[in-house]
């Protein structure tokens, strides 16, 4: 999930001397960015020769604002405006298909994500892309708790848990760096290359080059090494692989135009209903990110 909702790079500010250039975040108060989300995941598994494929698709329409600069930090609040979800199974047929905008009366997920719309939570980005600090993500899981309609306290105490692993404070954070922290902390030029790293489910090692300038533009892609490592009550997913990134920035505002990222992993699932048997399982995805309010 966290590369669905996952999402972003702000503004990207270039200054050139001595055929240097800096990357970095220059943003001011009252900026308003809004992106569209694109999203596919495949994940296949493998048992006695047969294979189960689920598909996941998200997309949606997120809204950044500048709030606030803080120590050379910028305050900024995220908010879902839009955002739909579908999850299909090659053997059960469709296990999920939420508009988050189109509430149906009795279903779950339904209030659930209509919940998550219009209600911000704040981040602090450094200049390098570095998120700092997020605020309002427990807030938020509660919200979306209280959506569900559960009435008895145990059924809330898992669902909160359960929501927590995505929405929370910690979780937003980690999901968020893998888009905006790919800045470097020193002048570089062309054909340069610099290297950073985050952790959380999805760690990864990630090499950045800077291929293009242009007048109107920056273009910057990543390779990046990466490692899932999803644990849950009942099954724990452990997988490699890489994940390629390519990104246009504007370079009149510093923001994205589009970027694009597309990952490979392989590894096993171990279900405890299985008795812990180790099912191979390969996850391909691809996001695609537009900046539509230009």
């Amino acid at each position: 999930m966290r590369q669905f909702l996952s999402f972003l790079l702000f503004t990207l500010f270039i200054t050139t001397i001595n055929g240097q250039t800096t990357l970095q975040y220059t943003l001011k108060i009252g900026d308003v960015f809004r992106v569209k989300q694109n999203a596919h995941q495949s994940i296949v598994q493998e048992l006695d020769g047969s294979t189960h494929e689920i598909i996941n698709q998200m997309n949606g329409i997120l809204e950044f604002k500048v709030l606030g600069i803080k120590e050379e930090n910028y305050i900024i609040s995220l908010t879902f405006k839009d955002l739909n979800l579908k999850m299909t199974s090659s053997i059960q047929g469709e296990l999920m298909n939420v508009r988050a905008k189109q509430v149906t009366p009795g279903d779950m997920q339904s209030n659930i994500f209509h919940s998550i719309l219009n209600s911000p939570v704040k981040m602090t980005l450094s200049k390098n892309g570095d998120i700092l600090e997020v605020k309002g993500g427990d807030a938020l899981v509660t919200k979306m708790t209280e959506a569900s309609g559960l009435e008895d306290e145990f059924s809330m105490k898992m669902m909160k848990k359960s929501l927590e692993k995505e929405f929370g404070s910690e979780a937003l954070s980690n999901s968020y760096k893998q888009m905006t922290y790919i800045y470097p902390v020193k002048k570089i030029k062309v054909g340069n290359t610099w290297q950073n790293e985050y952790s959380g489910k999805l760690a990864a090692t990630t090499v950045w080059t800077l291929k293009e300038l242009t007048q109107k533009t920056a273009t910057i892609t990543g390779k990046a090494v990466v490692t899932m490592n999803v644990v849950e009550p009942a099954s724990t997913m452990k997988l490699t692989g890489t994940q390629n990134t390519t990104i246009t920035t504007n370079r009149s505002n510093g923001f994205i135009s589009k970027m694009n990222v597309e990952g490979l992993t392989k590894g096993v699932s171990v279900m405890a209903q299985m008795s812990d048997q180790k099912i191979p399982t390969t996850i391909k995805s691809k996001v695609t990110y537009e900046l539509i309010n230009e």
